[in-house]
């Protein structure tokens, strides 16, 4: 039996495939798990550069399983009591799902999500907590929430709102209408979109360029950034300054002012 989530790392790029490819990668207790231990793995691990986050099968992720859901069981399979109380609900977002979004909070790395498929519900959140979308023709989304009587549960409140605006991301939350890959690409919530059988190929060029790229110089852009969302100037302008002067005593910046005087391409560290 193959787990329900694969993660291997592979010239400084890791990747996290989900792995419930006949359940739409709805989410199990097991793949949570893996998810939890591999985001800990990549936080705590300087050699790799960047992330990729995709499906098996033929969609990204659905989101909660909703087999379970009719059956009275919670958002997802568990041995352990996950619905007998409100307590037990809450602790099965807050002490497994939750901890996804909370995670990639601490990775300074660039991660992106590579989407194909159906994305809904809190699977499509999983791909607003990543940095980058990449996405294919054929991609699907929607927070469906609504359609079950639910609310969004590990994110999406916080995340489609920042990307889409307040009243667009009501009118999602609201309606809980599915996007094709062109309008979620025109509301925001998607970085591109390209042919389905460009996806995979279009998506790991892109990350290689970007693991080749300067690793300090990346990783405190993407902090800054982050940050600066619940920054005042003041204290933006003086963070940005410490970045600066860490940065210029790196070999990589001086590699990167050498490339550009020789007109070639830079060799970073």
């Amino acid at each position: 039996m193959m787990p329900d989530l694969l993660f291997t790392v592979e010239n400084d790029i890791a990747k996290i495939i989900l792995n419930r490819p006949k359940a739409m990668n709805a989410f199990s207790e097991e793949m949570i798990d893996l998810w939890i231990d591999a985001l800990q793995t990549i936080r705590d691990t300087d050699e790799i550069r960047a992330v990729i986050v995709k499906g098996n099968g033929k969609s990204f992720c659905s989101g909660g399983d909703i087999k379970e859901m009719a059956a009275g069981k919670g958002f997802y399979y568990s041995e352990e009591d996950r619905v007998s109380t409100g307590l037990a609900r809450k602790n099965s977002l807050w002490k497994k799902v939750q901890r996804v979004p909370l995670l990639l909070e601490e990775i300074d790395k660039p991660v992106i999500a590579q989407l194909h498929g159906a994305a809904f519900g809190a699977g499509l959140d999983m791909a607003l907590m990543c940095d980058i979308r990449i996405a294919s023709e054929d991609a699907i989304v929607a927070e469906s929430y609504v359609k079950v009587g639910l609310v969004p549960g590990d994110g999406g409140a916080y995340f489609l709102p920042r990307l889409a605006g307040i009243d667009q991301a009501l009118d999602m939350l609201w309606t809980g209408k599915a996007l094709s890959a062109s309008e979620a690409k025109e509301k925001g919530l998607l970085t591109y979109v390209v042919p389905e059988d460009e996806l995979e190929t279009f998506t790991e060029n892109y990350v290689k360029k970007i693991a080749e790229g300067p690793q300090a110089s990346i990783r405190l852009i993407k902090r800054a950034v982050y940050q600066n969302q619940t920054m005042s100037l003041r204290a933006s302008l003086d963070m940005i300054s410490s970045s600066m002067a860490i940065a210029t005593e790196l070999e990589d910046y001086q590699e990167g002012v050498r490339s550009v005087i020789e007109k070639r391409k830079p060799n970073f560290n």
